[in-house]
């Protein structure tokens, strides 16, 4: 049970982070929605989610290796959960977060552009 939670705030954290930047580079570098946008966004959070799972991944493996070793029977497994889960939530959040963004993002997205733009003529009026 430990190691799904674990799994869930790090799959959670690189998704929100990689949506994050798109909608950063949307509002702050003018970056059109588009697969462009989704390209680019992809490549430049791809680094740091890798080094996150790389470093947990490293950080797992002495769990990983003598698993018949005493103390290791309960971390064993637990290791093995967010080792795996690991590998595959990489991958999915690879392929399947900027494939739902390009698919559902596109009005949210433009939402949040028009609710920046009146704020930024509220503020020039005062």
């Amino acid at each position: 049970m430990i190691g799904f939670i674990t799994l869930a705030g790090i799959s959670a954290r690189n998704g929100i982070l990689k949506i994050s930047h798109y909608i950063n580079l949307t509002i702050h570098e003018g970056e059109r929605f588009g697969t462009g946008l989704i390209v680019r966004g992809s490549m430049e959070r791809l680094s740091p989610v890798l080094m996150t799972a790389l470093c947990a991944g490293l950080a797992l493996t002495p769990l990983l290796i003598g698993a018949d070793e005493p103390g290791r029977e309960i971390l064993h497994p637990v290791a093995v959960t967010i080792f795996g889960g690991l590998l595959s939530a990489t991958l999915l959040d690879t392929v399947v977060t900027p494939i739902l963004f390009l698919i559902f993002g596109k009005k949210p997205l433009d939402r949040l552009l028009t609710e920046q733009a009146e704020n930024l003529t509220r503020a020039e009026a005062y």
